[in-house]
């Protein structure tokens, strides 16, 4: 596989330039600055970002730490296994993309988890949005960003407007990979996207790592294309441990619990969680002044 990163996201430790508007005043995206929301992204559907989304959720519960889970995906299947059901009559996160000055107050649900986990639900009306992609996000949550200690936007398995706008709101993106041919294919696409982005609608916005999901106990197949994915986005951003490929993550899905819930059951894949939401309290801390 021949895929090259824009040279942009090879820099993602390296402080951005940051440019002013005539008469040296910062520019209107300056005034929003989102330093704790984090998009979850990948092109390819069925790589895990939401088990990934749902894990980094369930650690920072179990640390005691609140966060918000923003459902981009119209499947909503983040909202389900959170214990939200779908409500005809009720808004959900396409009344901020399809209304200008729409807040998120009336929006956010508490999660079924715990009360450390807050909601913005999707619904399947998503599919039909023609809105292209825009600040509106953005601007709804730079109203309630403090009050977490993270953001976390599950994007939907494509390029398209909801992922433009999830990182246009966000200050990391973590790419959600799994180790196998049809895995590692398009990652040069997402790279483009980002690198779209910063230049067009968000220049806080960084390449903050790539998390392995689905990673099989002993396969050369998955260890050759883990090298792989090494030299394309280089070896320090992939982030360890490894999430491993576990059966329990499909029954925590299909009782819609969290991770944590399942004690030593999940030993394992807990560790994982607990040490990944450490890296991502990492970076945050890290942007935040």
């Amino acid at each position: 596989m021949n895929v090259t990163l824009p040279c942009s996201l090879l820099r993602s430790a390296v402080l951005r330039h940051e440019p002013t508007e005539a008469g040296g005043s910062l520019p209107a995206w300056h005034h929003e600055r989102m330093r704790r929301t984090l998009a979850i992204v990948n092109q390819k559907g069925g790589v895990g970002k939401t088990t990934v989304t749902l894990g980094l959720a369930s650690a920072a519960a179990a640390a005691g730490r609140r966060v918000l889970v923003v459902d981009l995906d119209p499947q909503a299947s983040t909202s389900w296994v959170l214990g939200l059901d779908p409500d005809p009559e009720g808004e959900t996160v396409l009344d901020v993309l399809a209304t200008k000055g729409r807040g998120l107050d009336g929006i956010i649900r508490r999660s079924g988890w715990t009360d450390h986990i807050d909601v913005v639900p999707s619904t399947s009306r998503l599919q039909g949005l023609e809105a292209g992609p825009s600040k509106r996000l953005r601007k709804a949550l730079s109203a309630v960003e403090d009050r977490y200690e993270t953001v976390l936007v599950d994007c939907p398995p494509s390029l398209g407007n909801l992922t433009r706008s999830a990182l246009t709101a966000s200050h990391h993106a973590l790419l959600v990979v799994e180790p196998s041919a049809l895995g590692l294919r398009g990652i040069g696409g997402i790279a483009d996207v980002i690198d779209d982005v910063w230049d067009a609608t968000n220049p806080d916005l960084e390449l903050s790592g790539v998390v392995l999901n689905r990673v099989p106990a002993v396969s050369r197949e998955a260890e050759r294309r883990i090298d792989e994915l090494a030299r394309i986005v280089g070896r320090e951003a992939i982030w360890s441990p490894e999430v491993p490929q576990r059966v329990v993550f499909n029954q925590a899905v299909g009782e819609r619990r969290s991770i944590h819930s399942y004690g030593s059951r999940a030993a394992e894949p807990i560790v994982v969680f607990d040490a990944l939401w450490r890296r991502v309290r990492g970076v945050i801390q890290a942007a935040t002044p």
